[in-house]
């Protein structure tokens, strides 16, 4: 009788499936661990802009940034030009997660009916307002 050291082709194979199973139930929980991450990264930095907007309005008697929030990364006056009074309020505007966008896009509506579909697409802002929304469809609601 021969003794044989090493695996047969069916033990290796069941190991193979066994080990595809289990990569196949645990790879999904990281694509909506990342995908959760995203959201809820949207969800504080929505929160953070909308607070210092209008912390930003508190200030300024009413009146809100322009169109690209830059005079909440500067220091203003009480009329919204540059000085020394109030501000900054961020150091720079928060990046969408899900394009890694910081760009300002005018909002036509309050709220707005659509993203805008640019692939920089970062957050729709209406000034008159001081609205600010992630440009996403799933949180123009939020």
């Amino acid at each position: 009788m021969r003794h044989r050291n090493g695996f047969t082709l069916m033990e290796l194979l069941i190991v193979i499936v066994i080990l595809a199973i289990l990569a196949a139930a645990i790879i999904p929980q990281f694509t909506d661990i990342s995908s959760d991450a995203r959201a809820s990264t949207a969800d504080i930095n929505l929160r953070i802009l909308r607070g210092q907007i209008q912390l930003y309005k508190l200030q300024h008697n009413g009146l809100t940034p322009s169109l690209t929030l830059v005079e909440l990364t500067k220091g203003t006056d009480a009329s919204g030009a540059d000085g020394t009074d109030f501000g900054p309020y961020m150091q720079r505007i928060p990046v969408n997660p899900f394009t890694n966008s910081a760009t300002v896009r005018q909002a036509a509506a309050n709220p707005p009916a659509a993203a805008s579909g640019a692939a920089d697409a970062g957050w729709l802002y209406h000034p008159a307002t001081g609205n600010i929304w992630l440009d996403k469809d799933d949180y123009l609601a939020k």
